[in-house]
């Protein structure tokens, strides 16, 4: 998973060590996850925009593309915590989700239990479409569930749709890898290999009609199916680099997602496309595992699943008080701005400390 990962979920076997390359492809997506809400949402980022336009512009409609490196990873880590699993049956299943659940879920009640008090304060200041209503029960049990897009409920934070594809992209690989243990155990091939394998044919047609169909339509984008066709890029990744799977196998599917991004210009396949060729070549040439060597960067890979969580509300609190004290000139927003980053940062590291690390 992008942010979480999912090769802590027990049964499956931790890494005995973490990729460092993987937690700087983390750091720089969420960076630029909440550069991207900077500097799209609220008066700081209108008032801000005569100093910096090109960069501000680029940062509103480029810089969201960065979670599709995060949908590469997560299934890149799915495949490989499938790859070291036990032997699944109702119980196993049932305890591994509400794992992932306790894992990824906690830590964004807490942060949508902030995100709800930021609003209401936000409201005091100023009146403005990123600023939620009060919510009704009903659409909180629908957030505590991951099914507000699917129910057409208002979200109450921003970036949470990714949370809630990532959750379903999870449930349907487990139950796929599942049924395959039990398929193959009838013919007395029960390894995690084969049921890894079986995996990956049955979601084959299922990823390549998402490239080619589903994720031209935005009436699917409440569901896995939009997103499958990247999540899987990841999956034929770890294959690859686990010489379970043959280059031509993987470049042929590579290859079909570069045709699907050029047949209807979408520019967050070619993020994916390239976010697998270089971790394949950071593999090939040994990065992957040593580099960077730096604490700064590999501390801000592990937190940036609170980050992801947290930044909004900060930054929804910074622009509201900033449309009263700060937007009386291009100076003073770029300052708010600032702020709004530095506290970001402050409360995603909060969260980590307080919540996520705990709970891992």
């Amino acid at each position: 998973m992008p942010l979480t990962q999912v090769e802590a979920v027990n049964p499956v076997k931790r890494q005995t060590s973490r990729l460092p390359f993987l937690d700087f492809l983390r750091a720089i997506a969420s960076q630029l996850i909440v550069w991207h809400h900077l500097s799209f949402y609220g008066p700081l980022a209108e008032y801000a925009y005569p100093a910096a336009p090109v960069l501000l512009d680029w940062l509103a409609r480029y810089a969201r593309m960065a979670v599709q490196v995060f949908f590469v990873l997560g299934g890149y880590f799915t495949a490989h915590s499938l790859s070291r699993s036990k032997r699944l049956s109702t119980k196993p299943v049932v305890s591994i989700i509400s794992q992932r659940y306790r894992r990824i879920g906690l830590p964004y009640l807490a942060a949508l239990t902030v995100a709800i008090f930021a609003n209401a304060l936000a409201r005091r200041w100023m009146d403005h479409e990123a600023i939620s209503a009060s919510p009704t029960f009903g659409q909180l049990l629908a957030h505590a569930a991951f099914l507000h897009d699917i129910l057409g409920y208002e979200a109450l934070t921003a970036g949470i749709w990714y949370l809630a594809i990532d959750f379903q992209l999870f449930l349907l690989s487990l139950g796929l890898f599942w049924a395959a243990q039990s398929w193959l155990e009838r013919s007395g091939r029960a390894s995690n290999q084969d049921a890894l394998k079986l995996l990956l044919r049955c979601l084959a047609p299922l990823a390549v009609a998402s490239l080619f169909w589903f994720n031209r339509h935005a009436r699917y984008d409440a569901w896995a199916i939009y997103f499958v066709g990247t999540y899987f890029l990841g999956m034929v990744l770890h294959e690859l680099l686990e010489r379970r799977l043959t280059v031509t196998w993987a470049v042929a599917y590579w290859g079909l997602v570069i045709v699907a991004a050029v047949v209807d210009p979408r520019p967050r396949l070619l993020v994916a496309a390239a976010t697998t060729l270089i971790v394949y070549a950071a593999a090939r040439t040994g990065i992957l595992q040593r580099w960077p060597r730096n604490a700064v960067v590999n501390y801000f890979g592990r937190i940036s699943y609170s980050l992801f969580l947290i930044h909004f509300p900060v930054l929804l609190v910074i622009n509201a008080w900033g449309a009263v004290r700060l937007t009386t000139s291009t100076h003073m927003a770029v300052f708010g701005l600032l702020l709004a980053y530095v506290l970001s940062l402050l409360a995603g590291i909060l969260l980590y400390h307080g919540v996520e690390k705990r709970i891992r």
